[in-house]
């Protein structure tokens, strides 16, 4: 992993003896991200950040003044970004067993609704007859569903969204103005994406009223804090796929996009240092003034979240051609306690600085208070 001169100053001033675990963002680079889904060349479009990745406050106002909307799953985060200023249609709400009054709230909010079952449908037709509304669709088995970090997302196996059977029965498909649909989560393959819009367009051909298509996000970001999802090539493709949907129907449908982990992902760090250290049979064990419980990527996904580590002494980064078998773990009696495990790291000592990279998303926001870890300062610079 590699990080920039003021990068490094920032981090080496903030971590300064015995210092609290803390959050450092990048700010020019969740910007850049953001601006790269602007320059997506299909003109009818609309970006969305999810802010299941990052709730921060501080973090909402910068993808707010980028001109970015946002996707919601609660009413604590539709709250959340209420109060960094986002309104009415700049909000979308997505989730699943909506009760009435969760339904009402989201109404009075003047937020986008996508439902997730005929339930759902009938008590929105209750309440509001034939006010317009959006759903989240399941196309089943028209694709071979992705197995992602989070398990699955359409076909047989998830839980979310009408089922294609459910969509070809609904009454009363006038009131639907626009299909939903998230494929999956950390996806590289611009086919499977591709696959899997196409056959939304074919199923949006059932609605006669239908004015945008929402194609989600999942976008991948690389375990090794470096790669990030091609956006350029994604966005010629899926322009592409737009226009001719709209060609087809006769009108200008809109784009909408839900980019979550990519906004943030690579412009966040976390950040500690090494307490203890034990040296078992071929393997050092260092422990951390920090939990998991505090950076919980690794504590949800211990399989497959490895982030990357880079070690600071004395201020400057730790280069070493001889490695050790590394552990490095939590101040807490949790056995799962575990930042990253069996990694060639050069030799810690007491005091070195750990800085965690690709922490932007699914990292502040997931913060729990399991383990009785106070939640973790996050400084923008």
């Amino acid at each position: 992993m590699k990080i920039n001169p003021n990068l490094l100053s920032k981090i080496n001033l903030l971590a300064k003896g015995e210092f609290d675990p803390f959050y450092i963002y990048e700010s020019q680079k969740i910007r850049q991200n953001c601006r790269v889904f602007h320059d997506i060349p299909y003109k009818n479009k609309a970006i969305h950040f999810a802010t299941m990745a990052n709730i921060n406050n501080e973090f909402l106002k910068i993808v707010n003044e980028e001109k970015i909307n946002v996707f919601v799953n609660s009413l604590i985060h539709m709250e959340a970004v209420q109060k960094a200023g986002f309104t009415d249609e700049q909000i979308i709400f997505t989730s699943s067993a909506l009760s009435e009054k969760t339904m009402r709230k989201i109404h009075s909010a003047g937020a986008q609704l996508n439902l997730d079952s005929p339930r759902q449908f009938d008590i929105w037709q209750k309440l509001y007859s034939d006010q317009k509304v959006g759903i989240r669709c399941n196309i089943g088995d028209k694709v071979e569903p992705y197995s992602t970090r989070a398990g699955f997302f359409i076909g047989k196996q998830s839980r979310l969204g009408f089922t294609v059977d459910e969509l070809k029965n609904m009454d009363n498909k006038h009131i639907i103005k626009g299909l939903h649909l998230y494929a999956g989560t950390d996806i590289f393959d611009l086919e499977y994406f591709l696959a899997c819009y196409n056959e939304l367009i074919e199923l949006s051909f059932l609605f006669p009223n239908i004015e945008y298509l929402n194609f989600g996000g999942g976008f991948g970001v690389s375990e090794d804090g470096e790669t990030n999802f091609d956006v350029y090539t994604y966005g010629l493709k899926v322009s592409e796929l737009m226009q001719k949907a709209s060609e087809m129907h006769k009108k200008n449908l809109k784009l909408i996009l839900e980019p979550g982990r990519i906004i943030g992902g690579i412009a966040g760090h976390f950040v500690a240092y090494i307490t203890d250290i034990k040296k078992r049979d071929n393997q050092i064990l260092a422990g951390l003034n920090a939990s998991t419980t505090q950076f919980s990527r690794p504590l949800l996904y211990p399989d497959t979240a490895n982030h990357p580590a880079l070690i600071i002494r004395n201020e400057e980064i730790l280069n070493s051609d001889k490695k050790y078998l590394t552990t490095i773990f939590g101040s807490s009696t949790y056995s799962r306690d575990i930042f990253c495990a069996n990694r060639n790291l050069p030799e810690l000592k007491i005091g070195d600085v750990v800085v965690f990279g690709n922490g932007g998303s699914y990292s502040a926001s997931s913060y729990t208070e399991f383990l009785g870890f106070m939640k973790p300062q996050e400084i923008f610079f």
